[in-house]
């Protein structure tokens, strides 16, 4: 998984980013600091992985990951070439799903491009060159469909569609809130659009902000624009995840317990982004390697397999299943056994989170 962190210049993208991969970015009081993508690939927090680690003591533990991107400030115009607009669109256009950061702090030492904080506005300038930058893209495809349709009817429908997205965009509106049938959908999906990416946004607050969040008035703004689009909005503090990345583990822990926060803004984002994608973590298990897999919810299990190899999606005969909860409940792997909590199941078992798999294959 891919996540683009985006945003106007100063907002904190890169200080996040930074606090959140360890990768340590370039972070400047100017726009376009970051002038290459920078790219970060972070674990996957998995406390059940820990503990089959610990029953294991495998010879190696191996977390799914993120890939973090840290996309340079876009600016008004960025979909015209304005900054160095058109090379990050592209980047964008690599990602899985969008981390939009909106400043929601005041603070005179750091300069804000647009020469106030006005969160509103901020998520509109990057939402029209996203949308701008689409129109071109779908008026491509249009011409395209438009030539194909000569030869074969089939593509009037394309165009037709299209050519109705185009309109709903010229308004102003992202490709994701077009509403339109499955079918359509599908169609317009393969696109890859800009605006039709799914997207977090990491509301960006100072400390004294941070600590009583949902009262801030910048924050609360993002919360509805969110809420409005059926987004999810996650506060964050940059400077404090900053601080708490150079802590051991344990140090971490405490810290937090003094902050009066459960989870990190990484762990929070994590799982945001978990959610807003539709996946999960499968375990496999042994003294060899105990590993977390990332996959869709709904993925069955010979596809499953195949996540670990192609030959065992290949020769995929059967899975052997526990969940985690059930062998937490008893112990071990021999006394899910003799329970009968380990189950036998075929090609059409859509696998569930925290389920721990032993593939049986032959090719």
């Amino acid at each position: 998984m891919k996540l683009g962190i985006v945003g106007l210049p100063n907002v904190g993208k890169s200080t996040l980013f930074n606090a959140i991969t360890n990768a340590g970015a370039e972070s400047a009081n100017y726009p376009f600091c970051t002038i290459d993508p920078n790219v970060g690939v972070v674990a996957v927090p998995d406390s059940r992985l820990d503990t089959l680690s610990e029953m294991y003591h495998p010879k190696k533990t191996t977390p799914a990951v993120i890939e973090f991107v840290d996309i340079a400030g876009l600016v008004k115009g960025a979909s015209k070439g304005e900054g160095l607009g058109n090379k990050f669109l592209s980047n964008i256009r690599m990602t899985d799903a969008i981390v939009h950061v909106v400043r929601c702090f005041d603070d005179d030492n750091v300069i804000h491009v647009e020469g106030s904080t006005d969160p509103i506005r901020d998520i509109d300038i990057i939402d029209l060159e996203l949308i701008m930058a689409d129109v071109e893209m779908v008026d491509r495809r249009i011409d395209k469909a438009t030539k194909a349709a000569k030869g074969d009817k089939k593509f009037l429908h394309e165009v037709e569609v299209f050519t109705n997205l185009r309109s709903w965009m010229n308004d102003g509106n992202s490709a994701r809130s077009y509403q339109c049938s499955e079918e359509d959908a599908a169609l317009i999906a393969t696109s890859d659009l800009l605006s039709l990416k799914p997207v977090i946004y990491a509301a960006n607050l100072d400390e004294d902000g941070f600590a009583d969040y949902a009262n801030v008035r910048y924050y609360q703004q993002v919360a509805q624009r969110a809420a409005a689009e059926g987004a999810q909005v996650i506060p964050v503090c940059a400077k404090l995840e900053a601080e708490i990345a150079e802590l051991e583990d344990e140090e971490k822990a405490a810290f937090l317990t003094d902050l009066g926060i459960e989870e990190s803004g990484l762990d929070r984002l994590i799982k945001a982004s978990y959610t807003l994608l539709g996946l999960i973590s499968f375990l496999t298990s042994g003294e060899d390697e105990c590993r977390a897999w990332t996959i869709t919810r709904g993925t069955k299990a010979p596809q499953a397999a195949g996540k670990i190899h192609s030959d065992f999606e290949r020769g995929f005969i059967r899975a052997e299943v526990v969940a985690f909860d059930d062998l937490m409940a008893v112990g071990t792997m021999a006394a899910a056994k003799e329970k009968g909590l380990i189950r036998s199941e075929g090609k059409e078992y859509v696998v569930q989170d925290g389920d721990i798999i032993l593939f049986r294959f032959n090719v």
